[in-house]
């Protein structure tokens, strides 16, 4: 099978470099163009921030991965950023298991990427509308996004918070039952509280409000998730109106006290208060857990919960690497299948024109009467010969379990039988 994958990702490359291969919607429909022009029959490029890796079916049995290298570098004008050991690439067997490994979150930087598998989805889409689709690639796009969703159906690989906002937010879940009719108060907008904001907002929070020291900062994340600014010295007094409250500051000392929160829980009727205190050093005096109904959680609780679902996480890989395996063994199955039945159409059309061409020879040889048991004979002769290469292939595409056996069974009675051209030439869905 001449499928192979060829790319960076971040097992190879830092951001910088990947950053350097990524490519948009536009840049990757002229890349696809290209490649099928040069390189591929059919093909479909994954363009992520983890990673930019390009799947194509080729006429040849070997393509030169120096050259590819090359045309991706040029193409993304990446010269002397981008080298030959930042790239990773596989073929056939392994290709199709990389591209399993992809939709299922297991090659993934955060272990069980629930983005992942509609990102896929898009890159299958663009090839689609790049027209470098054909009936391998479609019949890939069908068994990856069924990786994907046993993946989700059959483990728990995608389950449980990996990141510090998210485990803020499930938190948040589960003391407030309905987050649509809650409040949220952010005390800074760094990266980490905004991508906390972006979960919450996510989940359907009720109301925003931001607070920081620079206000246009503020207006900015307004203008992203909607929500109100609240002046930064008026930060405190808003902790009576809200429910959650995340902090992320960079200050020398606690921006809010105990004294604080024990005067804003009597104003707000004792009702729970959540506080999740993302800065470092903390903004949050930390004795202001003790207070009743309030609920106080730092980087080192929120990390605590992150390792925890992600030791979970790690267990279920087992699990995933058997299911791709099985879409493996059932993706060369459906291959074979194509591969087995012209291999033995033309093996048989070969036999038969030996076997015609030297009865044509030989039969003036032979009385009329003779003739018929003639053509009887040489078939049999040439149906025994063809029954031992045609079960052992039959079998091998039935059983999908030799499929690199089955593979190098085609080409070497091809070449033997000096039959022209390859199976998969003429696919048809």
């Amino acid at each position: 099978m001449n499928l192979l994958s060829i790319g960076v990702n971040h097992h190879t490359a830092g951001i910088e470099v990947r950053e350097k291969m990524w490519m948009s919607v536009d840049e990757a429909k002229e890349a696809l163009r290209q490649l099928k022009g040069r390189y591929f029959n059919e093909c479909v490029v994954i363009s992520t921030c983890n990673r930019t890796e390009v799947f194509g079916m080729t006429a040849e049995t070997r393509v030169d991965d120096a050259e590819l290298r090359e045309f991706l570098i040029r193409f993304k004008k990446a010269d002397g950023a981008v080298g030959p050991a930042h790239f990773t690439g596989s073929f056939a067997g392994g290709a199709v298991s990389q591209m399993f490994k992809i939709a299922s979150g297991i090659d993934s930087m955060v272990l069980g990427d629930i983005q992942i598998l509609s990102q896929v989805k898009e890159a299958f889409n663009i090839a689609r509308e790049a027209e470098v689709m054909g009936p391998v690639m479609n019949r890939l796009m069908q068994s990856t996004l069924h990786v994907g969703k046993r993946t989700r159906a059959e483990t728990t690989i995608c389950e449980g918070a990996v990141s510090v906002s998210y485990a803020a937010v499930e938190l948040a879940s589960k003391i407030f039952e309905d987050l649509s009719r809650k409040s949220v108060l952010l005390i800074g907008a760094g990266e980490t509280g905004e991508l906390t904001v972006k979960h919450l907002v996510g989940r359907g929070i009720g109301s925003l409000l931001i607070a920081n020291r620079t206000k246009e900062k503020a207006e900015s994340l307004v203008r992203m998730f909607g929500g109100k600014v609240v002046d930064y010295q008026d930060m405190v007094e808003a902790l009576r109106s809200v429910d959650i409250v995340i902090t992320s500051v960079n200050s020398p000392s606690y921006i809010v006290q105990p004294d604080d929160v024990h005067k804003v829980m009597k104003q707000r009727s004792n009702n729970p208060l959540f506080i999740i205190d993302i800065g470092v050093p903390r903004n949050v005096n930390p004795d202001s857990h003790q207070i009743e109904n309030v609920f106080l959680y730092d980087i080192d609780s929120l990390s605590a919960i992150v390792d925890k679902n992600l030791d979970r996480r790690k267990a279920e890989i087992p699990k995933v690497t058997n299911i791709i395996r099985e879409e493996v063994v059932e993706f060369f199955h459906w291959y074979n299948s194509l591969e087995v039945g012209p291999t033995i159409h033309d093996l048989r059309d070969a036999l038969e024109s030996i076997r015609a061409q030297e009865v044509e020879k030989n039969i003036n040889r032979f009385t009329a009467e003779d003739r018929e048991l003639l053509e009887l004979v040489t078939k049999r002769i040439v149906n025994k010969i063809l029954h031992q290469p045609v079960t052992a292939l039959k079998q091998g595409s039935e059983n999908g379990s030799g499929t690199r056996e089955t593979l190098l069974r085609i080409s070497a009675l091809r070449e033997l039988f000096g039959i022209k051209g390859k199976s998969g030439d003429n696919h048809e869905e």
